[in-house]
């Protein structure tokens, strides 16, 4: 029977040793088989004791994702070129998935409650889009530590940094990017922190003028003038003093799915600091990542099985040394555990 060239080449890499023992080799092997099948994915906590979630992946997908997992377990990020970066209130608490009524929007994770207002008649940004755009604006201020963002000198250069392929029509990519920039810019953020003794209010803007001259029509025609975004002035302090440190490829790797993207961002930051376990209640986690789902039963039920589904595909790319994740009726278990991008300094 002949072997597929990826499987071949799975074959030959050398055996290492993980934590604890293990070899991430056959845990490689095991998760890339069991992707494949519809099967589980196993932990880098104990080869003996696999992480079992009962929900599949599209498999139109897979073997893209297996390659681009194999990337980044290759290459470090940093001399990959594909060091990126996350505001840490948007990974502590999340924009919506998909359109939502009206132009508020609350999100809880403990203590901090972070709020998006926008303007009627624009809406409120939302999917995979705008998550994107935060992670290319934040990486870009931290480059070059300027408030004033340069997009580029057409609409189809920008869209390649971002690396989304223009498309036209009523519900193309062009479209879309457009309105969900629009949406971005237009819109404030409010975080509050409270405890029983203090609160904490933040209000500001990501952008605090956004200055975009390209044609939808004519994408790869240059415009006369520069296409440019003045960040809020409190949200560039925020990104330069507390940037989230991310692996881009990663990200491209899951862009496809906002729910992974934000449970991919939102490990890589806990596992920065957390020092010991931690249990993460189901309705605690849906207040923080489950927009769109009702506090009721069957919504926490709905949820437990998209949140269960997209944090298959965040442990994947998180390699090459994927968080402890422990999953239980009542609770999300949390191991410290690497942290996905490691300092310089370390």
């Amino acid at each position: 029977m002949s072997r597929s060239p990826m499987a071949a080449r799975e074959e030959r890499r050398p055996p290492r040793k993980g934590r604890g023992g293990e070899c991430p080799q056959l845990l490689w092997l095991v998760a890339v088989e069991e992707l494949r099948t519809g099967g589980v994915v196993p932990s880098a906590a104990s080869a003996s004791q696999p992480w079992r979630l009962d929900c599949e992946v599209n498999r139109k997908n897979i073997d893209k994702l297996i390659e681009e997992a194999w990337q980044i377990e290759q290459h470090e990020a940093r001399k990959a070129g594909a060091l990126g970066f996350m505001a840490r209130s948007l990974a502590i608490a999340t924009m919506p998935h998909r359109k939502v009524a009206g132009n508020e929007y609350k999100r809880t994770n403990g203590s901090f409650s972070l709020s998006m207002l926008a303007p009627s008649d624009v809406g409120l940004p939302f999917g995979s889009v705008p998550r994107l755009l935060m992670t290319w604006l934040t990486t870009d201020a931290l480059r070059t530590k300027e408030r004033e963002i340069v997009l580029g000198p057409s609409l189809s250069d920008f869209m390649r940094k971002m690396k989304i392929a223009p498309t036209g029509g009523e519900w193309g990519s062009i479209t879309r990017l457009r309105d969900q920039m629009e949406r971005l810019f237009a819109c404030s953020i409010h975080g509050i922190w409270r405890d029983e003794k203090r609160s904490k209010i933040s209000n500001f803007v990501v952008a605090e003028d956004a200055d975009l001259w390209w044609d939808p029509k004519s994408p790869e025609e240059a415009a006369l003038w520069r296409s440019t975004v003045l960040l809020g002035e409190k949200f560039f302090k925020e990104i330069v003093e507390h940037p989230v440190p991310i692996d881009l490829r990663a990200v491209q790797a899951i862009r496809r799915s906002p729910l992974a993207i934000d449970i991919y961002i939102w490990l890589t930051y806990r596992m920065s600091f957390l020092r010991e376990d931690m249990e993460i209640s189901w309705p605690g986690l849906q207040l923080q990542f489950g927009a769109g789902y009702p506090m009721t039963p069957q919504g926490e039920r709905n949820f437990r099985k998209a949140f269960r589904r997209e944090l298959k595909k965040a442990l994947f790319v998180y390699q090459p040394d994927p968080p402890r994740v422990e999953d239980t009726s009542e609770y999300l278990l949390i191991r410290p555990s690497r942290t996905h991008i490691i300092s310089a300094k370390s």
